[in-house]
């Protein structure tokens, strides 16, 4: 391997905008390791720093680097991104292989985060000033960073090389091999596992502290590592027989094991048992005395500190993320508009997934939906009825909280209504700008606030209880179909969405367990939309070659009305067998002669 590999993480990685006093530290570049662990306020920098290799989910523009800025949204049959230089088209599109240079980013510098998070665990016990506890404490933090991280890696290249306990001199140049993606997994549970013990269930000071790992943190990661191995890519999938180590050692169990989801379902029974709702719960937000469905999901997102939010990053690119979520709006005031920016455009693909107000699928007979036409039609943010294009009306509340849609009101109404009209001449239209329209015809609208896009002070969620809620269904009903808490799970999100329940009069239950698969995996796209969930999903399902393959559709954009509103295909994405796995770094692969390939590059 090279030896990149392994170096420290660069000293000044993000600036922090955040008001949150931890994870704004900046180590001291000028410390040697001996002093740096000398005293706690040097160490705890270090440890900050750690964190910085956090995921910035935030960064879909400008992905990896330093802060392992996602890609997964636009590289996903959610969404695209308007500038085409992107590197999120060039995963749609099929254009990169084992040099690019996102491949060698998310590997490199989740290493260093590895390493990093090994020499604070190695030298911790030397620091000054601190509590025995304290250490304990710290050392707990740090050994649950690297099994997030090494989870991180698993989800994004399979088997991972595991590393061991002590740091690897910077200078070394290894020849190790991969472990199987079971070891990995054992490897990354067992150390969440024992780092759980040493953590606090909360911290007393979120501006101090906000951000730092916990133990639901820990417990949660824990249970979702133990998902992704039992599911169909890691759970004996024949597709990768071939990937074996030069010694003939499997990489990927060639057997499926029904007990690897009971083992997850207990790992989120046992989470929910000593968590919900004491310390998580689903963000509820009242009007009337009724749950306000729109309002209760758009603040499991954009409400700091919030009881749902399970695992957060303090410092992020919320500014422009919201900025690529605020359409070009034509002369309208500063902080309404994104002049130059690129936008994160919403496919018909995903916006035709979203419910019908009654809880049907679109394609149900029963479910009303109209694919043509208008009707007056007051969206749950309008203060007026509207006309609007029948496919928008009467959609559950989380389609308007996700989708800005043509003729919609925008969320910042501070310096007065504005209304986004997508349409060729409109005003955020393909004439107005060459840069910043939507390609399809909508733009997210998931974690934008109702101000200025222009703000920088917001949390970002990586993990809430919602999805916690889903993904302990999904092992259920895989392992023991037909137990009560799947229906229970699953409806729970429902009620919060303000839809109908299964089982509920004129909605039956899900009648067999290919029917709840289908209802659970419909329920996650929507609940979890644009939330960089979709991506791994459909790969570890083994479905991404149906979902990421072939036609994405999107509106003519280069149309008024009424040709505006005609569905048709903007990209041709191309998705093969081998694109499941990222390749591992090329040079990687040339310099360690133990390390193989993933199968197909």
């Amino acid at each position: 391997m090279k030896k990149i590999l392994y170096t420290l993480p660069a000293i000044c990685l993000l600036f922090f905008s955040s008001c949150k006093k931890y994870l704004s530290q900046v180590p001291d570049e000028n410390l040697t390791l001996d002093k740096t662990f000398q005293t706690w306020p040097t160490a705890n920098q270090f440890l900050a720093n750690v964190y910085l290799r956090v995921p910035d989910e935030y960064g879909q523009r400008d992905a990896g680097g330093d802060a392992n800025a996602g890609v997964w949204t636009c590289a996903s049959d959610e969404a695209e991104l308007t500038w085409q230089d992107r590197i999120s088209n060039n995963l749609n599109n099929g254009s990169w292989d084992a040099s690019t240079w996102l491949v060698n980013d998310y590997w490199s510098h989740y290493y260093q985060g590895i390493r990093a998070a090994s020499v604070f665990l190695q030298r911790a016990d030397k620091i000054e000033g601190i509590s025995a506890d304290q250490i304990r404490q710290h050392k707990a933090e740090a050994r649950a960073l690297r099994a997030i991280f090494y989870f991180y890696l698993m989800r994004i290249y399979g088997p991972v090389v595991l590393m061991g306990e002590e740091p690897v001199p910077v200078d070394a140049n290894l020849q190790v091999p991969r472990s199987p993606y079971d070891t990995c997994t054992t490897y990354v549970v067992s150390e969440l596992q024992k780092a759980a013990q040493d953590l606090p269930v909360q911290y007393a000071s979120l501006d101090q502290d906000g951000g730092r790992i916990t133990k639901g943190v820990a417990l949660a990661i824990r249970a979702q590592a133990l998902m992704y191995a039992a599911s169909p890519l890691f759970n004996g999938n024949t597709d990768y027989a071939p990937m074996k180590n030069k010694d003939g050692q499997q990489l990927i169990s060639q057997t499926y094991d029904a007990g690897k989801w009971a083992t997850a379902a207990g790992a989120y029974r046992d989470f929910i048992a000593q968590f919900v709702p004491s310390v998580y719960d689903l963000n509820i937000d009242m009007s009337n005395g009724a749950i306000d469905p729109y309002m209760s999901c758009k603040n499991a997102i954009i409400k700091d500190w919030n009881k749902e939010a399970i695992f957060v990053r303090v410092g992020n690119s919320i500014g422009p993320w919201q900025y690529a979520l605020t359409p070009f709006h034509k002369d309208a005031p500063g902080g309404n508009d994104s002049r130059g920016g690129t936008a994160i455009d919403a496919t018909q693909n995903m916006v035709d997934a979203f419910f019908m107000a009654n809880g049907r699928s679109i394609d149900d007979p029963l479910s009303g939906y109209q694919s043509s036409g208008y009707s007056t039609f007051q969206a749950p943010l309008d203060d007026q009825a509207r006309s609007i294009y029948n496919p928008w009306v009467g959609r559950e509340p989380r389609f308007y909280v996700n989708i800005t849609y043509h003729n919609s009101l925008w969320l910042n109404t501070q310096n007065g209504k504005i209304y986004t009209d997508f349409t060729y001449h409109g005003n955020s239209g393909h004439s107005q700008t060459s840069n910043d329209y939507s390609r399809t015809g909508y733009v997210v609208r998931k974690a934008m606030g109702f101000g200025k896009w222009d703000f920088n002070n917001r949390t970002l969620t990586l993990l809430r209880l919602a999805e916690v809620y889903l993904n302990y269904a999904e092992c259920l009903n895989e392992s023991d179909p037909g137990n009560a808490d799947i229906l229970k799970y699953l409806n729970l999100i429902r009620v919060r969405a303000g839809i109908p329940t299964y089982g509920s009069s004129g909605l039956p239950a899900p009648a067999s367990q290919d029917e709840m698969r289908t209802a659970l995996r419909k329920e996650r796209r929507v609940e979890l939309a644009f939330e960089n969930n979709r991506f791994f999903d459909v790969r570890r399902w083994k479905i991404a070659e149906q979902t990421d393959n072939g036609p994405m559709y999107g509106l003519s954009i280069d149309s008024d009305m009424p040709d505006f509103t005609k569905v048709v295909v903007f990209e041709n994405r191309v998705f093969k067998k081998q694109h499941y796995f990222f390749p591992l770094p090329s040079n990687d692969v040339n310099n360690d002669k133990q390390l193989v390939q993933n199968t197909g590059w």
